[in-house]
């Protein structure tokens, strides 16, 4: 089957359904047109899926990996303003692992990617399970935890488990260079690579305009944008293999 259809992939342990949470979790999925490379797991952070977010697991798809992303808020109600970390997080994400190698999907092969808040939450995967790469882009919670149930990320970054990407804004009010230099010196000690990218310019997230213009005028701004959608995709590439 190739196109957008929805799932969902049963939780690992039977324990796990409730009456507010059945034992499964919900899957939006793009599948590529051609035979799959691999799968992406894409996290986020929205209650719902805007077209931004559907138009980048489009591109995934064009470049050859089912793009699933997991409905992280299921448990949740409408109204809720919760954040999804420590134990819901990795059991939605197990199941969506799961899911991917069901359908044929090698481990090694499984990426993860998140934007924001979910960026976190990709690079806290990426510290306690084994898969094939992970990239976060503008992912708080550098210095200090973002969530009662999270870990701040330079405390877990020595913990990485699998090459992981991370790209960020200099001139993002949220996030201090500072915070990111941190991270990128913490993510050093990690035994697999990983690499920081901060671009001058940028307020926010590196894979979008910025919020307010930066100093080196829209051309560099524009080449900041490419570069970064380029990282994530050839980090993919050269990691999931």
């Amino acid at each position: 089957m190739s196109g957008i259809f929805e799932d969902s992939a049963p939780l690992r342990a039977v324990g796990e359904a409730s009456d507010d949470a059945p034992g499964h979790v919900p899957l939006t999925v793009i599948e590529p047109e051609g035979p799959a490379r691999g799968g992406i797991v894409v996290l986020h952070e929205s209650r719902d899926f805007t077209e931004p977010f559907l138009e980048l697991m489009r591109s995934l798809a064009l470049e050859g990996w089912v793009a699933v992303a997991p409905h992280l808020f299921h448990r949740e109600p409408a109204h809720s303003t919760a954040e999804v970390f420590g134990d819901h997080l990795f059991t939605d994400f197990d199941a969506t692992f799961d899911w991917l190698v069901g359908r044929g999907v090698y481990g090694d092969c499984i990426g993860v990617l998140g934007f924001d808040d979910a960026g976190t939450a990709a690079f806290l995967v990426a510290t306690t399970r084994q898969l094939g790469a992970a990239v976060s882009v503008a992912a708080p919670g550098i210095v200090e935890p973002i969530a009662e149930d999270a870990t701040a990320l330079v405390l877990a970054a020595p913990a990485l488990q699998v090459p992981w990407l991370g790209l960020y804004g200099d001139d993002d009010p949220a996030i201090p260079p500072s915070h990111v230099d941190q991270l990128r010196e913490a993510a050093g000690k990690a035994q697999v690579a990983a690499l920081v990218v901060s671009y001058s310019g940028l307020a926010h997230r590196a894979d979008e305009p910025p919020q307010v213009p930066g100093d080196g005028g829209d051309e560099t701004l524009a080449e900041a944008i490419l570069d970064a959608q380029r990282r994530i995709f050839d980090w993919f590439d050269s990691n999931l293999r």
